[in-house]
């Protein structure tokens, strides 16, 4: 007797890999017109976290240095603060943070313009509530920068 069918046909639903679609599913930031490699193209998941990092780096010392007396607990608490405020205030006005201009990355709109101050502000909350940041399209769009219409490109 054959094994395949004593245990079924297999799993069933709508169960569809990218092969099955027809065509090619293309590189990151085809859909969106943007180029595969270079300036311009999407910036790579591993400079964007690393750009993250140097930024979260940068708040816990001013936080610490600045504002926490010190204490490593309060700066802990004042680290997200710190990280929300130049989130804003840099994405919203250069449309990069320290970490991406190290790491030449930028923050802009979906059209190519800078991105706008209130969805610059929209966009860092929702980065700041990290569940948004932590789901991904299929161009590696975190679900901040899709609702608010940004693209982290290359520099």
């Amino acid at each position: 007797m054959d094994k395949r069918m004593a245990t079924g046909p297999g799993p069933s639903g709508p169960r569809v890999t990218a092969g099955d679609m027809g065509d090619d599913a293309g590189y990151r930031g085809e859909r969106l017109g943007l180029p595969e490699d270079g300036p311009g193209s999407i910036a790579p998941v591993g400079r964007r976290l690393a750009a993250i990092l140097v930024d979260w780096a940068a708040c816990t010392v001013i936080a610490y240095g600045l504002l926490a007396d010190g204490q490593a607990v309060a700066a802990s608490n004042w680290t997200l603060a710190v990280f929300f405020v130049m989130g804003v205030l840099t994405v919203g006005t250069l449309g990069v943070t320290p970490g991406k201009r190290l790491l030449n990355l930028r923050v802009v709109h979906v059209s190519g313009e800078r991105l706008s101050f209130p969805r610059a502000a929209l966009r860092t909350l929702l980065l700041s509530l990290a569940l948004p940041a932590l789901v991904w399209d299929r161009d590696s769009r975190g679900l901040h920068d899709r609702l608010t219409g940004a693209l982290q490109i290359r520099s």
